[in-house]
């Protein structure tokens, strides 16, 4: 029988992109009020485009993750504003080396630091994120992310010994 699971998360929004939003918005009132003031005869069509520019730098930081289970195979997407969707993952859990909680006993000093570390959680505070560490185009790799219940059962039946569900 075959097995599709499917989850959707919304990345939260940290301080680092807020700040960004703010400088967006500054920079293109900033802009905006220069080019009213040196180049008045083409400012409406340049200021239109420029309130467009930043409309659309905005919105590329709305970030959705959509992680498909299907038999075995791990697909991870990333949905920039509900339009465009990027393939960032596609790995089959027998390549999995550990999965477990990142507030597990398996969340060693060496998977915490290592340096291909991928974050396709949510980045909410109470959220209950999990990591995969494996090797990945000859790395080592971690990825983190918030799986369903499913999901797990699902890497124990074809991983048993290297799913940590405590």
């Amino acid at each position: 029988m075959d097995v599709f699971i499917e989850k959707l998360v919304k990345r939260q929004k940290t301080i680092v992109d807020i700040l960004l939003i703010i400088l967006i918005i500054a920079g293109t009132l900033l802009l905006s009020y220069l080019i009213m003031m040196f180049i008045p005869q083409f400012a409406m069509i340049l200021i239109i485009g420029l309130f467009y520019l930043a409309y659309v730098l905005i919105s590329k930081l709305n970030i959705e993750y959509e992680y498909a289970l299907t038999n075995g195979e791990l697909d991870i997407d990333m949905i920039i504003n509900q339009k465009q969707r990027k393939r960032l993952l596609s790995v089959n859990c027998k390549d999995f080396d550990v999965v477990a909680k990142v507030n597990s006993l398996q969340y060693t000093k060496e998977i915490k630091e290592c340096k291909n570390k991928k974050d396709y959680s949510s980045r909410s505070k109470n959220a209950e994120v999990w990591f995969i560490s494996m090797i990945k185009d000859g790395q080592p790799t971690v990825i983190l992310f918030e799986p369903m219940e499913r999901m797990i059962e699902n890497f124990a039946i074809y991983i048993p010994r290297k799913v940590f569900k405590n």
